[in-house]
């Protein structure tokens, strides 16, 4: 294990002179800024710079990856930050925790803390990114709770969702002695509709699935026809249009309703269409910033292996390729892991974060990074051991499934997460080859003898399966490609299309169509995939000048 080669991303940002030659690094200050309602030309100044400057980049989302905060900031990121994603194991889904939804939550911000707290005591400075305002129904009042006893920290204050609705409403939201009154749209619906009977100006937030009980309130409280519905306010997505005529299907969480003052009372003002866009000019977001990971392993992350906290193994399917192959799940996985543990080239395809720990190991110890993974769990750790494509496919899912079977690893959780398989990569860049029956196998004779994968071939072929054929090829094995053509050959006809994929997804990716006859070993090495045709199996040239390559579903009596 070597020293943390990511430790001079705190020196990177510009914060040269934080750590001393006799101590430790001072502590990071915490950041919780505010973004405004939707469009990035409403970020502040401060804002904007803060974004620019800070180390680490924390933001909260769904389980879907997405976060609308982060896309808000992305403009004004830069390349190299950390990036922590925060995100939530459940919305209002139901829950086995034994605390209950509450519980799962409060675990949930609790872990989320220990993880900024880690930046913040190896002395990087964390912005925490809210929609809106951070203290105004804001996700980051959980994390300033948690944490600015302990940290230095400042909020920076943003434009709320409430004056960014008034604004592209073009209604003042109170005037003169008038007061104005907010709810979220969660409160029960007597109780909305007695506060919006007694309110001059209101706004109810969070409608999404309370829109229908948020509506029946304002007609209980006979403000109905008062009451505007604005969603996405700011933003090219933006809606408006009075409450009364929005279908409850159509209405997401980021909405709100909004009666503005009485004094305006009378017809809509001429200003704003009910659909509208952003104003021009805006810049659009960007990517995921990402560095370069170095795939050896990082020295003492700090947070790692908490006292007192289950550790678990997370096996984690990478997909074939970068972060647009990965699945939310996965990546939800890995921005919760303590320690990421894998062969190295696959580490390195996991954006760098110095609160993590990263074991980068040689593609042929499987069994000994399994027990690695597994004793660094037992100790507490959360660890994601990286796999490409599949991790149940010729890949790690089995060796640490073997491993963790052991007596010495029986208390130790492990879970399997699936991801994109080079088959299903390469057969979307062809067309559908993989349409009806296929098998899947391994032309590698490290782990089975050779005349075991021949067999297989051969029973393949004789059955028309379409076959999906892994390793193919490598520095040291360079005469099975051959070999298995001349087996196929014995059962199919010269004919049979074959795609060879290369790198799909990668920078270097490229497919190739051709049939079995001609298929060229030399041309087919270790980052190659082979998908061998059946008998039914079709090439087709489309009026687009596309070429692709499919089997039919049905197939002949």
């Amino acid at each position: 294990m070597t020293d943390d080669p990511t430790g001079a991303a705190g020196a990177a940002a510009g914060h040269d002179g934080r750590t001393g030659h006799d101590g430790p690094a001072a502590a990071g200050r915490l950041w919780g800024v505010g973004l405004g309602p939707g469009d990035p030309e409403l970020v502040t100044v401060k804002a904007a710079r803060l974004l620019g400057a800070a180390d680490v980049i924390a933001y909260h989302s769904a389980r879907h990856g997405r976060s609308i905060a982060r896309s808000v900031a992305a403009p004004y990121l830069r390349e190299g930050q950390i990036e922590e994603a925060l995100i939530y194991p459940l919305t209002t889904e139901t829950t086995d925790h034994p605390g209950g939804y509450q519980g799962a939550i409060d675990d949930f911000y609790a872990e989320c803390a220990l993880r900024l707290a880690a930046h913040l005591d190896a002395g990087r400075d964390v912005v925490v990114l809210c929609e809106g305002d951070p203290l105004f129904y804001g996700s980051y009042m959980h994390m300033h709770k948690r944490l600015a006893h302990r940290y230095t920290t400042e909020v920076v204050p943003g434009v709320t969702s409430v004056s960014g609705a008034a604004a592209v409403l073009g209604r003042p939201l109170v005037e003169r002695d008038e007061t104005l009154t907010v709810l979220p749209g969660t409160l029960p619906a007597e109780v909305l509709a007695e506060r919006l009977a007694a309110a001059d100006s209101a706004a109810v937030l969070k409608l999404g699935r309370t829109f229908t009980k948020v509506r029946d309130a304002l007609e209980k409280a006979g403000r109905l026809e008062e009451a505007w519905y604005v969603e996405r306010a700011t933003t090219a997505g933006q809606r408006l249009a009075p409450l009364a005529e929005v279908d409850p299907e159509s209405v997401p969480y980021f909405s709100l309703a909004l009666i503005p003052s009485p004094v305006n009372a009378g017809p809509a003002p001429a200003g704003p269409a009910r659909t509208t866009e952003a104003a021009a000019g805006v810049r659009p977001s960007t990517g995921t910033a990402t560095g370069t990971a170095t795939g050896t392993s990082t020295g003492t992350a700090t947070g790692t292996g908490t006292s007192g906290r289950t550790g678990e193994v997370v096996v984690v399917g990478l997909g074939p390729a970068g972060r647009p192959w990965l699945t939310p799940e996965a990546q939800e996985a890995l921005a919760a892991a303590d320690e990421l543990v894998g062969y190295g080239p696959y580490l390195d395809r996991v954006p760098p974060n110095p609160r993590q720990r990263r074991h980068a190991t040689d593609n042929r110890v499987e069994a000994e990074r399994a027990a690695h993974a597994l004793e660094l769990a037992r100790a507490g750790s959360r660890v994601a051991v990286v796999s490409s494509g599949d991790p149940g496919v010729f890949a790690m899912a089995s060796a640490v499934l073997e491993v963790a079977c052991e007596p010495r690893f029986s208390g130790v959780p492990v879970r399997v997460l699936p991801g994109l398989t080079a088959a299903h990569a390469v057969a979307s860049r062809a067309g559908a080859p993989l349409g009806h029956d296929y098998c899947v196998l391994s032309l590698s004779d490290l782990l089975k003898p050779w005349e075991v994968v021949a067999e297989r071939i051969s029973a393949a072929a004789r059955a028309d399966l379409v076959l999906a054929i892994y390793n193919p090829a490598s520095r040291s094995r360079t005469w099975q490609v051959a070999a298995a053509r001349d087996l196929l050959l014995e059962h199919r006809a010269p004919e049979t299309p074959v795609v060879v994929g290369r790198d799909v997804g990668g920078a270097g990716e490229s497919v190739t169509v051709t049939t079995l006859a001609e298929l060229d070993p030399a041309a087919v090495d270790m980052r190659c995939l082979l998908l061998v045709g059946s008998s039914t199996t079709r090439v087709a040239d489309r009026g687009d000048g596309r070429r692709v390559v499919f089997t039919p579903r049905r197939y002949p009596a």
